[in-house]
């Protein structure tokens, strides 16, 4: 007979694993948006006080009896990344007296009606996209184009305008002045994410060949796939940090720093296309090549984790270098290209290569970098 006392057992055990994995995926996603929290609370911060500057100024200089499109505008403004509010806030601007043009022209030559919002709103956007308008160009220029024909009052039309340019100027006063980004930090700060994860990625792969562990394989292979979005961040960040260094009134000066930072920050698309490679010949090792590989691998992880602590350290750049042209060295076998060890070590120094590229130290012949082809 089977006992049913064994049968609740199971179930019951099979009940707390789930039980129990919930809560970590549980536990997990309240982590990372406390993370999100923390990590945009300074954002929170500026967007707020600059709403409530802009509400002071449209209501107690301007003297507006209803102001409030200027904290709204001051809002939008500054509701970009790191790098690109003031060209947002300029873009707010565009928007806005646009729209309020063509919605004032419709309106005195086609009269009201929903004609007229019809072709207003049309015609601001098309333009809007004509000249090459983001989003919130288009955006800002058909409910300028909307408020003017539906308010058919002149100054309706002018208050939307002096509010964006009290809600857009203060944004302008932030972004280049009073809380203008430093160029370089960002630049590192992205180059340290996705150190971070290549480092975390290499990590999971090292455990994985010393323990022959398929899922550890997957989930380093996954971990390193997703590292394309910190690397889009980072091309975002390369793309907006020399006009950043440019157009800002107190980091102007360090255009040269940021050019310099720039080109050594291109190497990491690089970097991450050989993490990857590395990787996907690892899934295929087997249990002997992959004790062999394994401390190569743990060891690349780590130069890449000290990187990622202080990205722009001149000494850790020197430290990393030397090691991984150590490790290049011990890893020059006399293995055939076109078996698997041999094809792991060559994945080795090509990771190897691409950080002696990063932390600006030329690469020897026994560490090749990455194809320029590459995926990251």
């Amino acid at each position: 007979m089977t006992d049913p006392s064994g049968g609740a057992s199971a179930w019951l055990a099979e009940w707390q694993a789930a039980l129990s994995e919930l809560r970590m995926r549980m536990t997990g996603i309240g982590v990372r948006a406390w993370r999100r929290l923390i990590g945009d609370l300074g954002q929170l911060v500026q967007k707020t006080l600059a709403a409530a500057i802009a509400w002071f100024i449209a209501s107690h200089v301007v003297n507006h009896h209803q102001p409030f499109f200027a904290p709204i505008a001051a809002v939008v403004a500054l509701n970009a990344a790191l790098g690109e509010r003031g060209t947002n806030a300029l873009r707010l601007l565009l928007g806005v007296m646009l729209g309020i043009v063509i919605g004032e022209l419709s309106y005195r030559v086609v009269g009201g009606g929903y004609g007229t919002l019809a072709l207003a709103t049309f015609t601001a956007m098309a333009l809007a996209r004509l000249l090459g308008g983001a989003r919130i160009v288009v955006a800002q220029a058909a409910s300028g184009a909307i408020l003017t024909v539906v308010a058919a009052r002149a100054e309706t039309a002018a208050n939307r305008l002096e509010d964006a340019l009290i809600g857009a100027g203060v944004a302008l006063v932030f972004t280049q002045a009073v809380f203008s980004p430093e160029p370089v930090r960002l630049l590192r700060r992205a180059e340290a994410a996705a150190l971070r994860e290549m480092s975390i990625g290499l990590g999971l792969t090292a455990r994985a060949l010393e323990g022959d562990d398929v899922t550890l394989v997957m989930r380093a292979l996954d971990r390193l796939r997703e590292l394309r979005d910190g690397l889009s961040e980072l091309a975002r960040v390369r793309r907006t940090s020399a006009s950043t260094a440019r157009h800002s009134l107190i980091w102007w000066h360090r255009g040269a720093r940021v050019a310099g930072e720039r080109e050594s920050a291109g190497h990491l698309d690089l970097l991450g296309g050989s993490c990857l490679t590395l990787t996907r010949i690892a899934a295929v090792a087997t249990p002997a090549e992959g004790d062999l590989l394994a401390p190569s691998v743990y060891e690349l992880a780590d130069v890449l984790g000290e990187l990622a602590r202080d990205p722009g350290d001149p000494a850790t750049r020197k430290r990393a270098a030397e090691r991984v042209r150590e490790l290049a060295t011990e890893t020059a076998g006399s293995e055939p290209a076109d078996s698997t060890l041999g094809a792991a070590r060559l994945g080795v120094r090509m990771v190897a290569g691409d950080v002696l590229l990063f932390a600006g130290a030329a690469p020897d012949r026994s560490a090749p970098s990455s194809p320029a082809g590459e995926p990251a």
